[in-house]
C-alpha cells in the first residue's frame, strides 16, 4: 500500500480508533469494523466499494487492513473496473506479464483464479495430480502472494464471482502475532537470520521427462530474504516464513534448516493466529500480503460447483530484516518489473 497516508495507518494500526465499543466494534465515518477473531480478521459494514470513497473512508480501511490483516466485505456490486479503481486508492496495481484464458482480455490488472485450473494442462497434468505434486505435506499449501520475487505484493484484494454452496472457504494467519509468541530466545536468534525463497521448492516430479521442472529451470524465481521482516507501515516484526516457497536457511545445515522451518511454520499456522472465510458472491477479503500467509481450499473440487474469484494485487517494496539488510535477489526478479 502507498506511503502517502502511512503515518495516519500506523497510528491508527497501534491503537483504538475514536468511538470504539465494549464489544470491539469501531465506528469511524459510517464504517463499522467488527473483528472476527482474536488475532486477525475484521468484516467492515457502511460501505460501498463501488461509489467514491473520500479521504476519511480510505483511512479507515487501510487502518483496518494495518490492524487487523485482513479484513472482509460482503454484499459488494464490484465489476473489473470498479474492483481496479477501489485498488488504487491503496497503491500501485500489479500488471502480471502472462494470465490465463479466464481472465479480462482488457482489464490487465485483474487476475481470474479459475485460470489455476488451465496451469496442470499446460505441463500435461490434470489438476488433481498438479496440485497433489505441489501440496504433498500438510504445511505446504501457506503462501504469500509471489514470495518468491525480491518485492512481493504489498497487498492483495480478491472479489468472489460464484461459489459453491459449501466449502471452499479461504484461511490466513497473522505472521506479526505469530513472531510475538515466540519466545523471546527464539525471537532472538531468528532476528538474525535469512532464507531463500524460490519458485517450485518441493515439487514432486513425475517419473521420466517433467515439462514443469523444464518450465521451472527456464523460469525460476528466487530471493534471499529475512526470517523476520519489518513491516514498513506498522514497524512490526514479521515472522516471514511460509511453506510454498522457502527453500532453506542461509549459514545452518539442511538438516537444521528443515527442522527450524517447520517448527516456524507450525507456529506461524497455530489456530489462534487464524481466521477462516466463508465466501458469498459479491464477497471482498483486502489483506496485507506482507504480514500474512494464507491456504486456498482443497475442500471443494469434488463438489462439482464452479469458484470463480477476481484478485488485484498491490505493488509492494523489498522486505528489510532487523538488521536494516534488505532482501537480494538471487535469479528471476527486480524490483518494481512483472
Amino acid at each position: 500500500m502507498t506511503a502517502g497516508t502511512e503515518a495516519a495507518g500506523t497510528e491508527a494500526a497501534g491503537t483504538e480508533a475514536a468511538g470504539t465499543e465494549a464489544a470491539g466494534t469501531e465506528r469511524t465515518g459510517g464504517i463499522e469494523v467488527k473483528p472476527v477473531a482474536g488475532h486477525i480478521g475484521a468484516e467492515i459494514t457502511g460501505v460501498d466499494l463501488a461509489a467514491d470513497l473520500d479521504d476519511a473512508q480510505v483511512a479507515a480501511i487501510r487502518a483496518a487492513v494495518l490492524r487487523w490483516k485482513v479484513v472482509f466485505f460482503r454484499g459488494q456490486r464490484l465489476d473489473h473496473a470498479r474492483h481496479v479503481a477501489f485498488a488504487r486508492r491503496f497503491g500501485e496495481p500489479v500488471v502480471l506479464r502472462r494470465r490465463g484464458s479466464a481472465s479480462p482480455p482488457d482489464v490487465p490488472e485483474v487476475e481470474t483464479t479459475a485460470d489455476r485450473l488451465e496451469l496442470g494442462g499446460r505441463f500435461g497434468m490434470d489438476h488433481d495430480e498438479w496440485l497433489q505434486r505441489r501440496r504433498h505435506t500438510l504445511l505446504r499449501g501457506w503462501h504469500c502472494d509471489h514470495g518468491a520475487r525480491v518485492d512481493p505484493p504489498a497487498a492483495t484484494i480478491l472479489r468472489a464471482e460464484t461459489v459453491p454452496p459449501y466449502g471452499g472457504d479461504t484461511t490466513w494467519s497473522n505472521l506479526a502475532a505469530a513472531y510475538a509468541g515466540l519466545s523471546a530466545p527464539v525471537r532472538a536468534f531468528v532476528d538474525g537470520l535469512r532464507a531463500e525463497h524460490r519458485l517450485g521448492v518441493g515439487y514432486q516430479p513425475r517419473p521420466g521427462d517433467d515439462a514443469y521442472v523444464r518450465h521451472l529451470l527456464d523460469h525460476q524465481i528466487a530471493t534471499v530474504h529475512p526470517l523476520v521482516r519489518v513491516h514498513p507501515e506498522t514497524g512490526e516484526r514479521v515472522l516471514f516464513v511460509n511453506g510454498y516457497y522457502v527453500e532453506q536457511i542461509e549459514g545452518v545445515s539442511r538438516a537444521e534448516s528443515a527442522a527450524i522451518l517447520q517448527m516456524l511454520l507450525e507456529q506461524a499456522v497455530r489456530p489462534e493466529y487464524t481466521v477462516r472465510f466463508r465466501w458469498e458472491p459479491g464477497s471482498v477479503a483486502f489483506w496485507d500480503n506482507r504480514a500474512t500467509i494464507h491456504l486456498a481450499p482443497s475442500d471443494n473440487a469434488h463438489l462439482g460447483s464452479p469458484r470463480i474469484m477476481h484478485r488485484v494485487m498491490l505493488a509492494g517494496d523489498v522486505p528489510v530484516g532487523v538488521d536494516g539488510k534488505p532482501s537480494e535477489p538471487v535469479i528471476g526478479s527486480e524490483p518494481g518489473r512483472w
